[in-house]
């Protein structure tokens, strides 16, 4: 008799172990968090650990649509964690609660924020000026 279904057993309960360990860890850090930024990786681990307890029942079942389904998670965590990243970066990544966001540019540069627009710097293309026709 061969020892390969214990071992696989075993390791099959070590890692829903761990998994399960890692997602309270994570879980606590999205309610805990300081920034936005935290709660959003956390948000993406939390992705990734799904992924993971996904296979992991995909191995333990052997039913290997799990795969296809953790595959299809993995694409929508993906997206999102693009997604909140993109809002981060317009919104900024820190504002207080109860802080109502700038509507407009001149709103943000009051606020001392980055205004939407870049300056050019020497020797850049918009730096040039237009000879001939104004």
């Amino acid at each position: 008799m061969s020892a390969a279904p214990a071992i696989v057993s075993v390791a099959i309960n070590l890692s829903l172990a761990v998994l399960s360990l890692a997602f309270l860890l994570t879980v606590y850090r999205v309610v805990i968090g300081p920034t936005l930024p935290d709660r959003v990786l956390a948000l993406d681990m939390l992705t990734a650990i799904a992924i993971g307890f996904i296979a992991v029942m995909a191995v333990k079942t052997g039913f290997t649509l799990y795969i296809d389904i953790a595959i299809s998670l993995g694409l929508v965590g993906f997206l999102a964690t693009v997604a909140f990243a993109r809002f981060i970066l317009t919104h900024g990544g820190e504002q207080a609660a109860g802080q109502a966001l700038p509507s407009d540019a001149a709103t943000r540069r009051a606020a001392g924020a980055k205004g939407t627009s870049r300056k050019t710097g020497p020797g850049k293309k918009g730096d040039r000026k237009r000879k001939g026709k104004k």
